[in-house]
């Protein structure tokens, strides 16, 4: 083992191969956001082991887990690595020339309203950037950003461990929709809510629990009649039915402008929600994360 405490003779590259595996918990990744070959960062890995005297990352299963050692010195060299790279200079990153994957976690929902804004500035500004987008539960999307699957997940989450950290980008509301013709031209008060059937977009949980929470607040219970696990075709089969779907408002824009629907705000208080963007708090020091954030 060299003494760490020398800095002479030591490749310093050999750290931001370690940063990049503690963020990513899988060679091929950090491979792939450094831009190396897969031997080379193995080949870094067992120099690391050799250099510290410590195994660093353990496989465990399809991923690598830090060793308590390697947990001891995250944060630092999180922090050595950020400030190093703020004497280089702003040249350290730029969005212009770096060719990196970036995988975000979302619902359909969070894609229908994230992506249009976010694909034509990353096309435009970051030519080189990917992205690799996955759809999972809430408990699988924080699972995801907690194992180092997943670089940013994008949605609701109101119970989140305390590694990750969260950033609110809007608070949003609910509002049904109903065919017009279905409710005979009448409206949609508590009691016809309740008397209807309903359609529920759920993975495992989600939104639905927010509005069936309410309802149990009221001693009532509505009857989910169509569960479906993707928000994009929800709209557009309601039309001709008697259900009635509760969802995010911004999901409804387009009903909203159609004299066939009828979009309107519950008959019951739902608390608003926060959609947030969320990430670990390992990925603080990323130039490149930062950025896209």
């Amino acid at each position: 083992m060299h003494d760490v405490n020398t800095l002479r003779g030591i490749d310093l590259n050999l750290l931001v191969v370690l940063d990049a595996l503690l963020a990513e918990r899988h060679v091929s990744r950090a491979a792939a956001r450094l831009a190396m070959s897969q031997p080379a960062v193995s080949h870094a890995l067992a120099r690391l082991r050799h250099l510290f005297g410590d195994p660093l990352l353990v496989r465990r299963g399809r991923q690598l887990v830090p060793s308590a050692r390697a947990q001891d010195l995250a944060p630092a060299l999180a922090s050595a690595l950020r400030q190093l790279r703020a004497v280089l200079g702003p040249g350290g990153f730029d969005p212009a020339t770096e060719r990196r994957t970036f995988r975000l976690a979302m619902s359909d929902y969070g894609a229908a309203v994230i992506l249009p804004d976010l694909l034509p500035r990353l096309r435009r500004e970051a030519p080189g950037i990917d992205l690799a987008i996955t759809q999972s539960s809430r408990e699988g999307m924080l699972r995801q950003v907690l194992e180092g699957a997943c670089d940013l997940a994008l949605g609701v989450f109101p119970d989140r461990p305390g590694p990750l950290q969260a950033e609110g980008l809007f608070v949003e509301r609910f509002a049904c929709l109903a065919d017009r013709a279905g409710l005979g031209g009448g409206g949609l008060d508590l009691a016809a809510y309740l008397a209807r059937p309903h359609m529920l977009v759920a993975l495992q949980d989600g939104p639905g629990a927010e509005i069936d929470a309410a309802l149990r607040a009221l001693g009532h219970a509505r009857r989910i009649a169509v569960t479906l696990p993707h928000w994009g075709h929800a709209p557009g089969l309601i039309r001709g039915t008697d259900l009635v779907l509760t969802v995010a408002r911004r999901a409804l824009a387009r009903q909203e402008a159609d004299p066939a629907f009828l979009v309107c705000a519950p008959p019951f208080a739902i608390p608003l929600f926060p959609f947030v963007q969320l990430w670990h708090e390992r990925r603080n020091g990323d130039p490149a994360h930062l950025w896209l954030r």
